[in-house]
């Protein structure tokens, strides 16, 4: 997994969180119902800045394909919540939630499909999982495509250089979908544990094509270059997100109630909210 650290601003985003903390403080301040019983600490829907956020660290745990996005997501978060520090490891979904499972630490887990968020829903560390984006396979190839490939149909030609996900991970299992749905038996020479990991084998030309998603396309610029596949329209990896609770939160507390936990509500309800979606737009995710 790869820890990353969020410093870096970026453009425009200290003017959208300006506008949303006004607009929410506003928004607060004219609808409570007259009792002072408001939680002064709830998340603000649609947008990073939450007030009165406590210190805290929240972990994140999320999808290879999410690393563009929510580095630039908690980067953004940070700015609007400065008493907050989120750090996010990336890797494959499965791997990731296994850890969860074994006592990894944990404060969010974002999936990259529906299924390792259900296994830690069913090992009772998570409720309550909420989609926030969708992804689609694409053909990716190197810079001036130099073997030549025009289509899904070139994964099965032995002569070339062929790199796919494991289907262990939810790349993966989508690409062995969208295949099996075309009729054809690919001949990889090399499966790889995240989707990332495949992006690279294509950059440095290690291999002549491979499926990743449409935003791993769009991340790389220049150094790959995409070709649709319109049968990748049936095939469609959900995502999901949920704060992690119980023994399984990096809150040495164990309280629900706590900053940690807080913060890491927080997160989430920002990831699923107007701000989020509008950068995961920019990142090439699709709506729920």
């Amino acid at each position: 997994m790869t820890r990353n650290s969020h410093t870096a601003a970026r453009l425009g985003a200290a003017a959208l969180i300006a506008f949303t903390l006004t607009a929410s403080l506003a928004a607060c301040a004219s609808s409570g119902d007259g009792t002072g019983d408001e939680d002064p600490n709830a998340p603000v829907a649609g947008g990073p800045a939450t007030p009165n956020l406590e210190a805290a660290e929240v972990t994140v745990l999320a999808a290879a394909s999410l690393t563009e996005a929510f580095d630039d997501l908690a980067t953004q978060f940070e700015q609007a919540n400065p008493s907050v520090e989120i750090t996010v490891s990336y890797g494959g979904s499965g791997a990731l939630a296994t850890q969860i499972i074994e006592g990894a630490p944990a404060d969010v887990f974002a999936s990259a499909a529906e299924p390792p968020m259900q296994q830690v829903v069913d090992a009772g560390l998570a409720t309550d999982p909420q989609v926030f984006a969708t992804n689609t396979l694409e053909l990716v190839v190197p810079a001036g495509n130099p073997a030549g490939v025009t289509g899904l149909d070139d994964l099965a030609n032995a002569d070339l250089r062929i790199a796919l996900c494991d289907e262990s991970v939810p790349c993966g299992a989508a690409s062995a979908k969208l295949l099996a749905n075309e009729g054809i038996t690919a001949a990889p020479d090399t499966l790889e544990s995240d989707v990332k990991a495949v992006l690279t084998k294509v950059s440095l030309g290690e291999v002549d094509a491979a499926l990743v998603y449409r935003t791993d396309v769009q991340s790389a610029g220049d150094d790959v270059e995409g070709i649709e596949v319109p049968a990748a329209d049936d095939v469609v990896n959900r995502y999901p997100i949920a704060a992690i609770t119980g023994d399984g939160s990096a809150d040495d507390s164990g309280d629900a109630s706590g900053a940690q936990a807080v913060a890491a509500a927080a997160f989430v309800a920002f990831i699923t909210g107007d701000a989020g979606r509008a950068t995961l737009d920019e990142y090439g995710f699709g709506t729920p």
